[in-house]
């Protein structure tokens, strides 16, 4: 008997460090690969099957140097302010969102986009107390080994943006016919406020709800800090030409 119970121990065991490895192994191999598919655009697709709809799903990965930080503004604005600043967890928004919910009040989320991101790419659809676990566990791994930069790259071109649409630059060229990279102000903030539900809002026919939400992320987007990736890389192209000049 005690044999046996040690041998299912060292079968757990071993179970347990294999997909701990496997979760690392995939970790690091997407902070330098694009990640073309998720578990989320499975799933629609599966769904776009079972209901006999037409299969969709637009998707084109770009590097962030090739998006606007006009939409990296107004997703920080609109779901995330503190996100340069926070390790992935935003502790008091959870608290915020813990005593709603005993009140009785409209549940919100409560996510950052470190944790959105890390639903998005490594996990399933749900609200179990495993799946909040497992969420929690790679947004550590993702801040740790992807750091900010990385996290929002993915984010943006992960995340769900309309109906069978995902990423910036699918979105930016399905309903304003242009690339990511030349997103205004005014059509990052829309884009953003369809977020919460992206299959009901529609960036390209936009309601009085959705005008009015993104009045108040443009308002936002001025007055928490700028957040743009694109500076380093900018910075980066002028030393390299003024190194340039100097050899000359």
């Amino acid at each position: 008997m005690k044999k046996a119970i040690r041998k299912i121990g060292i079968w757990i065991r071993n179970i347990i460090l294999t997909l701990i490895a496997l979760s690392l192994f995939f970790v690091v191999l997407y902070k330098f690969v694009p990640v073309y598919f998720t578990p989320l655009m499975f799933t629609r697709v599966y769904e776009q099957i079972r209901d006999h709809k037409p299969v969709k799903m637009e998707h084109q990965w770009i590097p962030i140097s090739k998006i606007s930080p006009n939409m990296t503004q107004a997703v920080v604005a609109s779901e995330d302010n503190l996100f340069m600043e926070h390790n992935g967890f935003d502790f008091k928004q959870i608290k915020i969102a813990q005593k709603e919910a005993r009140a009785k009040k409209r549940i919100r989320g409560a996510s950052t986009i470190s944790q959105q991101t890390a639903k998005n790419v490594f996990l399933w659809q749900g609200k179990s107390y495993f799946r909040k676990g497992l969420e929690a566990y790679f947004t550590v791994l993702i801040e740790f080994i992807w750091g900010k930069e990385r996290i929002m790259e993915v984010y943006l071109n992960s995340i769900e943006m309309g109906d069978g649409i995902y990423g910036v630059e699918a979105i930016s060229l399905a309903h304003f016919h242009k690339n990511a990279d030349k997103l205004s102000k005014r059509e990052a903030a829309l884009i953003a406020a369809t977020l919460p539900n992206p299959r009901k809002f529609n960036s390209a026919k936009p309601s009085a709800y959705m005008f009015r939400r993104q009045a108040k992320i443009i308002s936002l987007m001025g007055k928490i800090a700028v957040v743009d990736f694109n500076k380093k890389e900018d910075s980066k192209k002028k030393k390299d030409s003024l190194n340039k000049r100097k050899k000359k």
